[in-house]
Protein backbone atom coordinates (compact mmCIF):
# COMPACT_ATOMS: atom_id res chain seq x y z
CA UNK A 1 0.00 0.00 0.00
CA UNK A 2 1.80 2.98 -1.00
CA UNK A 3 1.14 6.49 0.24
CA UNK A 4 0.31 4.92 3.96
CA UNK A 5 2.26 6.38 6.95
CA UNK A 6 2.91 3.55 9.22
CA UNK A 7 2.45 5.44 12.83
CA UNK A 8 4.66 3.01 14.39
CA UNK A 9 7.93 3.43 11.70
CA UNK A 10 8.34 6.98 11.65
CA UNK A 11 11.85 8.29 9.75
CA UNK A 12 14.24 10.20 11.88
CA UNK A 13 14.62 13.11 11.46
CA UNK A 14 18.13 14.95 11.11
CA UNK A 15 18.15 16.78 13.89
CA UNK A 16 17.49 13.64 16.26
CA UNK A 17 19.75 11.42 14.57
CA UNK A 18 22.66 12.57 17.02
CA UNK A 19 20.56 11.83 20.06
CA UNK A 20 19.33 8.75 18.33
CA UNK A 21 22.84 7.29 18.47
CA UNK A 22 24.16 8.13 22.29
CA UNK A 23 23.85 5.36 24.71
CA UNK A 24 22.10 7.18 27.61
CA UNK A 25 23.34 4.15 29.87
CA UNK A 26 26.87 5.70 29.15
CA UNK A 27 27.07 8.95 29.49
CA UNK A 28 29.71 11.26 27.55
CA UNK A 29 32.52 13.05 29.12
CA UNK A 30 32.51 16.61 29.98
CA UNK A 31 34.80 19.14 30.41
CA UNK A 32 34.94 20.25 33.92
CA UNK A 33 36.97 23.27 35.63
CA UNK A 34 39.16 22.47 38.44
CA UNK A 35 36.93 24.92 40.89
CA UNK A 36 34.09 22.61 39.50
CA UNK A 37 35.49 19.18 39.65
CA UNK A 38 36.61 20.08 43.32
CA UNK A 39 32.93 20.78 44.39
CA UNK A 40 30.83 18.31 46.34
CA UNK A 41 27.19 17.47 47.11
CA UNK A 42 26.21 19.87 50.71
CA UNK A 43 24.97 15.98 51.75
CA UNK A 44 28.13 14.64 51.92
CA UNK A 45 29.29 13.69 54.97
CA UNK A 46 26.14 14.45 56.59
CA UNK A 47 23.97 11.84 59.43
CA UNK A 48 21.11 10.05 57.40
CA UNK A 49 17.97 9.56 59.87
CA UNK A 50 14.79 8.15 58.56
CA UNK A 51 11.33 9.92 59.08
CA UNK A 52 7.81 10.53 58.81
CA UNK A 53 6.12 13.22 57.54
CA UNK A 54 4.28 15.13 60.05
CA UNK A 55 1.43 16.52 57.82
CA UNK A 56 -1.53 13.80 56.57
CA UNK A 57 -2.55 10.05 57.24
CA UNK A 58 -0.46 9.19 54.27
CA UNK A 59 2.80 7.88 56.36
CA UNK A 60 5.11 9.32 53.43
CA UNK A 61 8.74 8.14 54.55
CA UNK A 62 11.64 10.81 54.70
CA UNK A 63 14.99 11.14 55.13
CA UNK A 64 16.71 13.86 57.36
CA UNK A 65 20.12 15.10 56.92
CA UNK A 66 22.13 16.36 59.77
CA UNK A 67 25.68 18.36 59.80
CA UNK A 68 26.86 19.29 63.19
CA UNK A 69 23.55 18.60 64.58
CA UNK A 70 21.70 21.00 62.62
CA UNK A 71 18.83 19.98 59.83
CA UNK A 72 20.29 20.66 56.55
CA UNK A 73 17.79 19.09 54.16
CA UNK A 74 14.78 16.78 54.30
CA UNK A 75 14.01 14.62 50.89
CA UNK A 76 11.41 11.35 50.46
CA UNK A 77 12.87 8.15 50.95
CA UNK A 78 13.20 6.41 47.76
CA UNK A 79 13.12 3.09 49.67
CA UNK A 80 9.60 3.39 50.83
CA UNK A 81 6.89 1.83 48.78
CA UNK A 82 4.35 4.38 50.42
CA UNK A 83 5.88 7.36 48.38
CA UNK A 84 8.79 5.82 46.68
CA UNK A 85 11.17 8.58 47.22
CA UNK A 86 8.38 11.24 46.48
CA UNK A 87 6.53 14.05 48.53
CA UNK A 88 3.85 16.32 47.99
CA UNK A 89 4.26 20.24 48.23
CA UNK A 90 3.23 20.28 51.97
CA UNK A 91 5.84 17.31 52.66
CA UNK A 92 8.36 18.99 50.38
CA UNK A 93 8.32 22.41 52.81
CA UNK A 94 8.76 20.11 56.01
CA UNK A 95 12.39 21.64 55.80
CA UNK A 96 10.94 25.13 56.51
CA UNK A 97 8.80 24.44 58.88
CA UNK A 98 11.56 22.95 60.78
CA UNK A 99 14.30 26.09 60.09
CA UNK A 100 11.60 28.91 59.93
CA UNK A 101 12.96 32.09 61.83
CA UNK A 102 9.38 32.74 62.62
CA UNK A 103 8.40 29.22 64.27
CA UNK A 104 7.31 29.62 67.74
CA UNK A 105 9.20 29.13 70.41
CA UNK A 106 6.98 29.80 73.12
CA UNK A 107 4.03 29.08 74.23
CA UNK A 108 1.06 31.40 75.58
CA UNK A 109 -0.46 30.32 78.80
CA UNK A 110 -3.84 32.30 80.77
CA UNK A 111 -4.13 31.43 84.12
CA UNK A 112 -7.67 30.30 85.33
CA UNK A 113 -9.90 33.95 85.65
CA UNK A 114 -6.84 35.82 83.83
CA UNK A 115 -7.94 38.33 81.01
CA UNK A 116 -4.23 38.25 80.08
CA UNK A 117 -1.88 35.86 78.11
CA UNK A 118 1.84 35.54 79.49
CA UNK A 119 4.62 34.18 77.27
CA UNK A 120 6.48 31.02 78.55
CA UNK A 121 8.78 28.80 77.97
CA UNK A 122 8.41 25.40 76.23
CA UNK A 123 10.60 24.39 79.08
CA UNK A 124 7.85 25.85 81.96
CA UNK A 125 4.92 24.30 79.72
CA UNK A 126 6.13 20.62 79.97
CA UNK A 127 7.07 20.54 83.45
CA UNK A 128 3.38 22.10 83.80
CA UNK A 129 2.25 19.67 82.17
CA UNK A 130 3.58 16.81 83.88
CA UNK A 131 2.87 18.58 87.30
CA UNK A 132 -0.59 18.03 85.96
CA UNK A 133 -0.26 14.61 84.65
CA UNK A 134 0.85 13.52 87.90
CA UNK A 135 -1.36 15.26 90.29
CA UNK A 136 -4.84 14.04 87.67
CA UNK A 137 -3.13 10.30 88.07
CA UNK A 138 -2.76 10.99 91.96
CA UNK A 139 -6.08 12.29 92.58
CA UNK A 140 -7.60 8.57 90.53
CA UNK A 141 -5.30 5.83 90.67
CA UNK A 142 -6.96 3.06 91.67
CA UNK A 143 -4.84 0.08 92.45
CA UNK A 144 -7.50 -2.48 93.54
CA UNK A 145 -11.35 -3.16 93.20
CA UNK A 146 -13.65 -4.08 95.99
CA UNK A 147 -13.04 -7.65 95.13
CA UNK A 148 -9.66 -7.16 95.36
CA UNK A 149 -8.36 -7.34 92.25
CA UNK A 150 -5.66 -5.48 90.82
CA UNK A 151 -6.84 -2.77 88.52
CA UNK A 152 -3.96 -0.03 88.11
CA UNK A 153 -6.18 1.86 86.67
CA UNK A 154 -6.51 5.79 85.83
CA UNK A 155 -10.08 6.89 84.68
CA UNK A 156 -10.18 10.59 84.65
CA UNK A 157 -7.93 11.50 81.71
CA UNK A 158 -7.04 9.82 78.04
CA UNK A 159 -4.81 9.89 75.23
CA UNK A 160 -5.53 10.28 71.43
CA UNK A 161 -2.76 9.21 68.80
CA UNK A 162 -2.66 10.89 65.73
CA UNK A 163 -2.71 9.58 61.93
CA UNK A 164 0.71 10.24 61.39
CA UNK A 165 2.27 8.04 64.65
CA UNK A 166 3.66 4.97 63.53
CA UNK A 167 3.77 1.70 65.15
CA UNK A 168 6.88 1.97 67.36
CA UNK A 169 5.40 5.76 68.47
CA UNK A 170 1.95 3.78 69.26
CA UNK A 171 3.96 1.34 71.12
CA UNK A 172 5.67 3.13 73.09
CA UNK A 173 2.63 5.54 73.98
CA UNK A 174 0.67 2.33 75.04
CA UNK A 175 3.35 1.37 76.95
CA UNK A 176 3.77 5.01 78.78
CA UNK A 177 0.15 5.76 79.03
CA UNK A 178 -1.16 2.01 79.96
CA UNK A 179 1.76 0.49 81.79
CA UNK A 180 3.46 3.23 83.37
CA UNK A 181 0.67 5.47 83.98
CA UNK A 182 -2.58 3.31 84.28
CA UNK A 183 -4.34 5.06 81.48
CA UNK A 184 -6.96 3.08 80.69
CA UNK A 185 -8.66 5.41 77.29
CA UNK A 186 -6.26 5.23 75.14
CA UNK A 187 -7.37 6.16 71.65
CA UNK A 188 -5.47 6.44 68.39
CA UNK A 189 -6.99 8.64 65.51
CA UNK A 190 -5.81 6.38 62.61
CA UNK A 191 -7.02 6.05 59.13
CA UNK A 192 -6.94 2.70 57.90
Amino acid sequence: MTGEVNMFKLPILPFLQRYSRSEPSRPQAQALSRRSAEKSSRLRGATVTNGLCPYCAVGCSQLLYTKDGQLIDIEGDPRSPINEGTLCPKGSNALLLALNPHRVKNVLYRASYSADWETKSLDWALDRIARRVKEARDADFTARDEQGRTLNSVRNMGTLGGATLNIEDNYLIKKLFCGGLGVVSVENQART
